[in-house]
């Protein structure tokens, strides 16, 4: 069953099920600006076998690495068993100098990368994906004794939903440009951070901030002045509502988990913004009237 192969801080896994219920029948498309680890992506492939899929995110490395997945799954696991045994067949404190050493080098094929990619993520601190000014990734290895490096079935499977699937890398407000009457567009982007101090900016060398939640309020509604079915995700703030508020739009808070945070007690449930356009573009929302909770 396809399902996300990555660790990816703020995931959709658990979200996943109401926004596959929420979406439109008879939809000719599934279009996502922000993929991340592809949670409702792949929730869809798996309800709806061989809807044609858009997906984009700003990360280059991520697509590059679904791209592989998409095309050489094979390659890739084998990859990935090289790395896995290598890394097994050292001691602790070997296996963290193995890490920093292949988070120093690159790769020199999109093969490379990808595997590389992955390898990261499996053994690094908390799943996180963080880069430095430079792009460079730079979280620190992580505390996993035994972490699952390659699952070879789950590779396989998500490979063949990412068949039916366009993969880019560009600036979101073009994949929203790409979306056409008849699709479903799902936004999930960084999100507004509820404090000073909770803003995470290393998704991508570049920041998203106000300005950025900006234009993404008007790629919505010119999705929705073109007639185009959407939903969105962000956080649960002032500053948020009062961007999307007064449009027609329907506002729900729903309640999710933060499942990647230094401390446990940081994880706790946190009340989150889903926002739809469908009453504007003529759908019935399955839930009553737009507006705010």
């Amino acid at each position: 069953m396809a399902r996300p192969f990555l660790k990816w801080a703020g995931g959709k896994a658990k979200l996943a099920p109401a926004i596959l219920a929420a979406a439109p029948p008879g939809l000719s498309r599934y279009v996502e600006p922000f993929a991340g680890a592809a949670a409702v992506f792949f929730a869809f492939a798996e309800a709806r076998p061989g809807l044609s899929s858009l997906l984009n995110d700003a990360n280059h490395e991520l697509i590059e690495t679904f791209t592989v997945l998409r095309d050489q799954p094979g390659s890739l696991s084998s990859a990935l068993a090289l790395l896995s045994s290598a890394y097994y067949a050292r001691d602790p404190v070997a296996r963290r100098d193995f890490y920093y050493e292949a988070r120093s080098n690159p790769g020199a094929t999109p093969l490379e990368r990808a595997a590389r990619f992955i390898f990261l993520n499996k053994t690094c601190y908390n799943g996180l994906f963080r880069v430095n000014s430079s792009g460079g990734f730079n979280v620190p290895h992580g505390r996993y004794k035994n972490p699952r490096i390659l699952d070879e079935d789950l590779l396989l499977a998500c490979s063949r939903a990412l068949q039916h699937a366009e993969l880019r890398s560009e600036d979101f407000p073009e994949t929203c440009a790409a979306a056409r009457p008849g699709d479903f567009v799902y936004l999930d982007p960084p999100y507004h951070p509820l404090t000073a101090t909770a803003n995470f900016t290393g998704y991508t060398r570049a920041d998203f901030g106000r300005a950025d939640q900006l234009r993404l309020r008007d790629a919505f509604e010119s999705l929705t002045a073109r007639g185009v079915a959407a939903m969105l995700s962000n956080s649960d703030h002032e500053y948020v509502r009062g961007l999307y508020g007064g449009l027609g739009y329907r506002v729900r808070t729903v309640t999710m988990s933060r499942a990647i945070n230094s401390r446990g007690s940081a994880r706790s449930p946190i009340p989150e913004l889903l926002i739809d356009n469908f009453e504007r573009v003529g759908l019935r929302s399955p839930e009553g009237s737009a507006g705010r909770p």
